[in-house]
């Protein structure tokens, strides 16, 4: 007997939870080829909206949670996808069997390299400063806050090298996941919802970059922008002039190789630094 086959529902990821458009729509997405792969749902302002009040109501326990427990959680993530490594190289269209799980991999690996920085990066940015009196200046990075990311065209790998940085030194984020290859990014939210990641942590928003990105640059509590995946250059022109509205901190588009050593730049553009002055021998 000939089954019937489940097509998968691709929704949107907001607090942890998998809620449709609050508009009701969606967009087709299709393979290289113009083949039809799935229906993803398109979001809106109100959508966006969402995710950013979730981000900012779960971002005081996860900035609050420990460096090595932030890397724990991490690791796991990364844990979770090497189980569903096949499945995640189905959902990278466009690449032979082969290179999709090396992607995949990649990925595995960035997460993991991701999650051993967590409790040294203090030590990388933090300082005792000299200084010309009897007291202790001790310097240390905080996370700023809600960071908004449009993510790169490169489904998996590019994804993650663009969200772990951002989580990883304590701050929540909104993402726009890639507009032409979303699929990854959706099933990857099943597996941060089945992770030990608070809920709210990462929101994940698929839908038109000309339709969220502007909106995210100008709402006001949004603390941090990072512009990676947007590829037209007067949408980023029109977001990095919003973004100046409150002084958010700014990644501007550029071409990337995913594959290369990511550095730390990533993980300090979205940090503060907090300095302490204390009297010396009270």
């Amino acid at each position: 007997m000939t089954r019937l086959t489940v097509r998968k529902t691709y929704k949107l990821f907001i607090g942890g939870a998998f809620p449709r458009s609050e508009s009701g729509r969606s967009y087709v997405v299709a393979s290289p080829k113009g083949d039809f792969l799935a229906n993803a749902s398109r979001a809106s302002r109100k959508d966006a909206r969402d995710a950013v009040s979730a981000a900012r109501k779960a971002f005081p326990g996860w900035s609050a949670a420990t460096p090595y427990n932030r890397g724990q959680i991490l690791y796991r993530v990364a844990e979770m996808l090497e189980g569903r490594r096949g499945q995640f190289a189905d959902e990278i269209v466009g690449l032979g069997k082969k290179a999709a799980l090396e992607q995949v991999d990649a990925a595995i690996d960035r997460l993991v390299w991701y999650a051993g920085w967590s409790d040294k990066i203090a030590s990388v940015r933090g300082s005792a400063n000299p200084v010309a009196g009897p007291y202790f200046n001790l310097s240390s990075p905080e996370p700023t806050g809600v960071v908004a990311v449009i993510a790169p065209a490169d489904p998996l790998l590019g994804l993650v090298s663009v969200v772990a940085p951002v989580i990883v030194t304590g701050n929540t984020c909104v993402v726009v996941a890639s507009e032409s290859s979303p699929l990854a990014a959706i099933t990857l939210a099943e597996v941060l919802a089945t992770s030990d990641l608070p809920g709210g942590v990462v929101n994940i928003l698929t839908g038109h970059q000309a339709e969220i990105a502007p909106w995210l640059a100008a709402h006001m509590d949004v603390n941090g922008l990072d512009l990676t995946g947007v590829a037209d250059a007067d949408l980023a022109l029109r977001c990095e002039q919003d973004a100046a509205e409150n002084l958010k901190r700014v990644i501007r588009p550029a071409a990337a190789d995913w594959s290369a050593d990511p550095g730390i730049g990533r993980m300090t553009a979205f940090l503060e630094t907090k300095t302490v002055w204390h009297p010396a021998g009270v």
